[in-house]
């Protein structure tokens, strides 16, 4: 499955950053979005960056890093 990662930024070196929402992250990993929300609250799982008013997402790279880390701890 190939996931959107709208809206895209730039960092202050100019590289560009990829966001995710709660419903990229469902199909992601297949699971419902309060499995996401329960993952954040117990620190499990990376928090999201609130970008504007209601849009919160998770930075790909916050997530790739946690996805990398839980292969290297099983």
């Amino acid at each position: 499955m190939t996931v959107s990662t709208s809206p895209t930024n730039t960092n202050s070196q100019g590289a560009s950053i990829a966001w995710l929402s709660v419903k990229h992250l469902r199909h992601r990993f297949g699971v419902h979005d309060a499995t996401i929300w329960r993952w954040v609250r117990e620190g499990r799982f990376p928090r999201p960056v609130k970008l504007a008013g209601n849009i919160t997402r998770w930075s790909l790279c916050d997530v790739e890093s946690w996805e990398q880390a839980q292969r290297r701890a099983s």
